[in-house]
């Protein structure tokens, strides 16, 4: 399992010196992220434009795209703008084992992508640990689930708290070491996200190897070294054409909903 951590700025020593790095400023890039799922509608996809380094991570949207996610039955949509940069489904919902090809069109110049969505893979339960030692007391997450054996899997899973969706850290898992076993994934965070009484939910994701690349890559341009300093800014593997970065992924849901004890 790894996770994808935000970027921290780290001061070492009593002296503070601010240092910026002569990065090259390039032209913005397009940046595309789209997903079909078999759960409920709507699906999203976000059309953005990049920015440099020390912009931040603020992407302005790009209105005006025409959007569209077909599937290999001949069925066909238009996906509508809902804000800037935001297009959602209406009616197109993903099944297993089918595939899908997103066209994104922006000022006359195309974008594509395809990506087949796995089998489903249930989730049995959300258990949870509390720590005795590092971070006494804070409560993990832990998905329960039956690996399928003979087949190559890969998952990603997202945690809602309250109802709200919790992004300081996203979690990733392949069974290339764990085939046909039965999985316990612990979502350790790096801080107290979860307490008593909060109501969390787990929606796991079965996805290709597209979307675990691009995640896992993702994660490895971010995660900070044994001195706090981050590996080379590098764009992760992307399956969009035209020189886009981004994903595009077509992938059954499965959640599971408690209150935490």
């Amino acid at each position: 399992m790894r996770r994808i951590i935000p970027c921290l700025i780290l001061i070492l020593g009593s002296c503070q010196k601010v240092v910026h790095l002569n990065l090259e400023t390039i032209p913005p890039q397009l940046v595309i992220e789209g997903n079909i799922t078999d759960g409920a509608l709507p699906d999203t996809v976000k059309v953005m434009r990049s920015a440099n380094f020390y912009a931040g991570n603020t992407f302005p949207g790009v209105s005006g795209a025409t959007v569209t996610i077909s599937d290999n039955t001949g069925v066909k949509e238009f996906l509508t703008e809902i804000s800037t940069g935001i297009y959602i489904t209406h009616t197109l919902r993903g099944t297993p084992g089918y595939t899908y090809d997103l066209s994104v069109t922006v000022n006359d110049t195309s974008y594509s992508a395809t990506s087949t969505m796995p089998q489903p893979v249930p989730l049995d339960s959300i258990t949870f640990t509390t720590s005795t030692r590092f971070r006494n007391g804070q409560i993990t997450a832990i998905v329960n689930f039956q690996d399928p054996p003979g087949v190559a899997n890969y998952y990603r899973y997202e945690e809602h708290i309250n109802g709200g969706l919790y992004t300081k850290d996203f979690f990733f898992f392949e069974d290339r070491l764990s085939d046909g076993r039965y999985i316990q994934d612990n979502l350790r965070t790096d801080s107290i996200s979860l307490n008593h009484g909060d109501l969390l939910q787990v929606d796991m994701f079965s996805v290709d190897n597209n979307d675990y690349t691009y995640f896992s890559e993702l994660f490895r341009s971010t995660s900070t070294g044994a001195f706090g300093t981050n590996a080379s800014p590098a764009n992760p593997s992307t399956n969009i054409s035209n020189g886009a970065y981004g994903y595009f992924s077509a992938h059954p849901v499965r959640s599971k909903s408690v209150i935490v004890p």
